[in-house]
């Protein structure tokens, strides 16, 4: 289902990003599997928010953290 990335939120820390969504009603951050893979999933959430477009978030189940993302 497609959701409003309603902001994004990114430390210089590594593998620390976070989107807020409007189907979590909350920050969820980006499952730090890779940094890449944290930085691209982080940049699908900004365009879709920079865009004002609707992505497909995936969430993991138990930590609710984001691990991929559709535009």
């Amino acid at each position: 289902m497609a959701t409003t990335v309603n902001a994004t939120y990114a430390t210089p820390h590594s593998k620390n990003a976070w989107a807020y969504t409007a189907d979590a009603g909350a920050y969820r951050k980006i499952k730090g599997i890779s940094e890449d893979g944290v930085t691209n999933t982080f940049l699908l959430l900004a365009l879709a928010r920079a865009n004002s477009r609707s992505a497909t978030v995936v969430y993991e189940a138990g930590t609710n953290q984001i691990t991929a993302v559709y535009l």
